[in-house]
C-alpha cells in the first residue's frame, strides 16, 4: 500500500466537550493488484487521527472505492495501520 495523495482537515469543536485535536484524513493509496483490497478505479481510505497530551493515535477508518464511492468492509492489519499513523504524524508535523 503506498499513500499517493492526501488531504486534511481539522475538525473543530465549537462545543469543547471533546479533549484535544481531530483531524481528518483523504489518503488515495495505490494497492497492489493482488491485495483483495484492490479495485482498478483505486480506493482512499478516510481517517480520523485524535492528538491529545502530544500523542496521535487513530480513532476511525473508512475504506471507500472511489469509482462507486461505497464504503468497504475490509478491516486493515496491523501494519497498514502503524504506516498509516506514522504518515499522519508526519503530514502534520510539516503542516
Amino acid at each position: 500500500m503506498d499513500i499517493t495523495q492526501f488531504s486534511v482537515e481539522e475538525i473543530l469543536d465549537p462545543t469543547n466537550i471533546i479533549e484535544g485535536k481531530r483531524y481528518e484524513f483523504i489518503l488515495d493509496v495505490e494497492i497492489d493488484e493482488e491485495d483483495e483490497l484492490y479495485h482498478e478505479a483505486g480506493i482512499e481510505i478516510r481517517v480520523l487521527l485524535g492528538e491529545k497530551d502530544g500523542e496521535s493515535f487513530i480513532l476511525n477508518y473508512f475504506i471507500i472505492e472511489k469509482a462507486e464511492n461505497e464504503y468497504l468492509d475490509f478491516a486493515l492489519e496491523d501494519e497498514e495501520l502503524a504506516t498509516i499513523l506514522t504518515f499522519c504524524q508526519e503530514a502534520l508535523t510539516k503542516k
